[in-house]
């Protein structure tokens, strides 16, 4: 899928290489820190997670694209979202990008133990392998996740850590869910119809 962009005389941040066209008087400048700086840089580096951003800016329509995955936009109001520095392919310019704890989460993921956050006010899209499906949790109704299908959450979510992994599993009679990621308190969390190689999936 491409997403297509109109720019007038503003910015966005957009995955480094991205671009697949562009119409109109745009520039392209490679941005340092997943576009927070040196500082950035810095942490990025000492987490590991890796983002490499570029700012296009001008007056124009730029089409984006990666790898033809699917492309879901996701509309912030002064709130946070946390997706994998893998999927997200660009963001409207206002918006912060950082990093967080995942702590087991990422381990279970094999993408580490740090996630990106993207904060404030205005649209990032992300990118899911197949359309992604977009789930409501509440305090009536928690949610599990397999770690190779999670995409990205928003709101006041609290994760932990459940494993399935018993003598069944052992025996190769378990379900192939050995692990999964439990969300419980209030928010949105997005999944994808396929799932990564994770370090659940081979247990």
């Amino acid at each position: 899928m491409v997403l297509a962009v109109d720019l007038a005389g503003d910015a966005v941040k957009a995955k480094n290489g991205s671009m697949v066209a562009y119409q109109g008087d745009l520039t392209f400048k490679k941005m340092t820190g997943g576009g927070d700086g040196l500082r950035g840089m810095v942490t990025r580096r000492l987490t590991g997670e890796q983002m490499e951003v570029m700012e296009v800016k001008g007056h124009g329509t730029c089409f984006f694209a990666d790898e033809a995955t699917e492309v879901n936009l996701v509309s912030l109001n002064a709130d946070k979202l946390y997706v994998e520095a893998s999927n997200l392919l660009c963001t409207d310019s206002a918006l912060r990008t950082g990093t967080s704890f995942t702590g087991l989460r990422g381990a279970a993921q094999g993408s580490g133990l740090f996630t990106t956050t993207v904060e404030g006010t205005g649209q990032a899209a992300i990118m899911s392998h197949g359309p992604a499906v977009v789930l409501r949790v509440s305090s009536q109704y928690p949610l599990q996740v397999d770690p190779g299908a999670y995409i990205a959450h928003s709101g006041n979510l609290h994760q932990s850590f459940q494993t399935g992994v018993n003598f069944r599993t052992f025996v190769g009679e378990g379900s192939g869910e050995s692990f999964q990621i439990r969300f419980e308190g209030e928010g949105l969390v997005y999944v994808q119809p396929s799932e990564r190689a994770t370090l659940g999936g081979q247990l």
